[in-house]
């Protein structure tokens, strides 16, 4: 047991200093986009018809305290980061933890959900596909993770709404009805989120499942036809039993140790799917916020944000791979 809360310390401490290292990188990213955030905001108020001077460039910049050391900036940033204070949105200039709101929850939400919905058609399908001797069977199954991995998002959601338009007159966009938007959260708009939030996770969850069937049917098809599966064969081990207890079993760590890498997947194609379903969230934002308004400050939140939840997942799916696999400890401590 002790072992264990020390490979549970240690893997905490190496997610902790990963985010600072990522911290560092997000924020020097902001700080080399050609002009400060007070250039940028007062040439946004420039536009607007405002009469600019360079003494007001000078004054906000003193303001926004851009006058002090880099790593002093940084460190006062990632100080209030990790308190989850962001400070304010450089072209809105409203408190960007009030501007997120629930928005980068419902898109982490939405992220994971359609992750769990694929390992969960993935994993039973792909221990079929990788088990069955049926040829149409297992041609079926790739044909349908072939086209999920060559259909981009993007064109589906696009179909998806073409066809409902043509269907129904609705166009299925959006995550909330109108007179749910900016109501407060209650169980009739719960009702309504999930009413409308089944599409992006389907969409999402589209080439997740593909990806996810193809990975467990590789790595089933590779464990059964070793040694120790021949030789529980031999002691009589057949059927469910003996997958779930040998070749699942080592399958299964290759697959939890992805979940990582398969949610930064799925929220990398989020902003496209947003912008094309008109969703109101922090996809949306972080699009808005990189290609419209060049909102820095905004992005780097979001970015940052999003980093973590994969650096919290990758530290739970550490710990369980650690309680199912003593090896993984064994790496750690040694």
């Amino acid at each position: 047991m002790l072992h264990f809360a020390r490979f549970v310390v240690i893997r905490a401490v190496m997610a902790v200093v990963t985010l600072v290292i990522v911290s560092f990188i997000v924020f020097s990213l902001m700080e080399l986009v050609p002009g400060d955030c007070a250039e940028r905001y007062l040439a946004f108020k420039n536009t607007q018809g405002s009469a600019i001077s360079v003494a007001d460039i000078e004054a906000e910049r003193v303001r926004l305290g851009l006058d002090k050391p880099f790593l002093t900036r940084w460190a006062v940033w990632i100080t209030n980061a990790f308190q989850g204070d962001f400070g304010e949105s450089c072209i809105q200039r409203l408190n960007i933890s009030r501007l997120l709101g629930d928005k980068f929850w419902l898109s982490l939400g939405i992220s994971l959900t359609a992750l769990a919905l694929a390992y969960a058609i993935a994993l039973p399908v792909g221990i079929i596909s990788a088990t069955s001797n049926s040829k149409v069977l297992n041609n079926t199954l790739r044909l349908v993770s072939y086209l999920g991995l060559a259909l981009p998002n993007f064109l589906l959601a696009l179909m998806v709404m073409l066809f409902a338009t043509v269907m129904w007159g609705e166009s299925l966009t959006g995550l909330f009805s109108k007179e749910f938007r900016d109501a407060p959260w209650s169980w009739d708009r719960v009702v309504d989120f999930l009413q409308h939030a089944w599409l992006p996770i389907f969409i999402l969850g589209w080439s997740a499942t593909a990806f996810a069937i193809q990975t467990v049917r590789a790595l089933m098809s590779d464990e059964i036809g070793k040694l120790y599966v021949t030789a529980a064969r031999a002691r009589g081990v057949a059927g469910a039993r003996l997958l779930w207890r040998y070749p699942a079993r080592h399958a299964l760590g290759p697959i939890i140790n992805s979940l990582g890498f398969d949610l930064n997947r799925i929220f990398n194609e989020l902003p496209v799917v947003a912008l094309i379903l008109t969703l109101t969230e922090a996809g949306s934002l972080l699009i808005e916020a990189l290609a419209r308004s060049n909102d820095q400050q905004l992005a780097g939140a979001i970015i940052f944000l999003l980093t973590a939840s994969i650096v919290a997942l990758n530290f739970l799916t550490d710990v369980l791979l650690a309680l199912m696999d003593p090896r993984v400890r064994r790496s750690i401590l040694g």
